[in-house]
């Protein structure tokens, strides 16, 4: 019996139409994955830590302490920042519509490129099945060229072609696993931001009462 080779690299060649796409997307979806995991990394501790520094300042009425400790190199930090620095300028509907559009666009930044996954993983299975497709009429048409018929003839070009749907799937699973788990933390880096600027315009809020007794 004839030995079928099964190195990776030689299918990955003979399935170039579907497998070099899909080994572009893998490397897309592993660049996206790094580059999320340092562009979110902290800011989830990093709002629960200004919230519980910073609010209690405001309360006291020690503005220049709580500016100096939000932090604006974290999301929550550029928020207190903003705010903190309008309060004196604005009116207080204005002041709570800062807050909520700077939360906003924190949360826009912190889901950066997950499209990009979301997208690789409902179509990378599709671009496997199309180089299966692809591969499994190759098979065939060689066979109507050889003029013999029987299963043997072409199990090695369908076995060659399944690698395109085997290569997709994995993509596609990776991809989605990431995008799940990214949405998961951009979720709770936002309902950390609400409760830390509903905080922040609590004490701010506390301050103005205060101020008209």
């Amino acid at each position: 019996m004839e030995n079928v080779n099964l190195d990776f690299w030689t299918l990955i060649r003979q399935g170039a139409i579907s497998t070099y796409p899909l080994l572009v997307c893998s490397v897309v979806v592993l660049g996206v994955a790094i580059e999320r995991v340092l562009a979110l990394r902290g800011a989830l501790s990093s709002a629960t830590r200004l919230t519980a520094e910073v609010v209690p300042l405001v309360w006291r009425k020690t503005f220049p302490e709580a500016t100096e400790r939000a932090d604006p190199a974290t999301p929550m930090g550029r928020i207190f920042t903003e705010v903190l620095g309008a309060r004196e300028k604005l009116a207080w509907p204005q002041l709570e519509r800062l807050a909520i559009d700077r939360q906003f666009e924190e949360i826009q930044g912190a889901g950066t490129y997950l499209w990009i996954l979301g997208t690789i993983g409902a179509a990378a299975p599709f671009i496997g099945l199309f180089g299966t497709v692809i591969g499994i009429i190759r098979a065939f048409h060689a066979m109507a060229l050889a003029g013999t018929g029987g299963f043997g003839v072409v199990a090695a070009g369908i076995s060659e072609a399944l690698i395109a749907t085997a290569l997709g799937l994995a993509v596609g699973i990776t991809a989605v696993i990431l995008y799940n788990f990214f949405q998961a933390r951009v979720d709770q880096i936002d309902g950390a931001l609400r409760i830390g600027s509903a905080r922040l315009l609590e004490a701010l809020g506390a301050e103005g009462r205060d101020g008209d007794r």
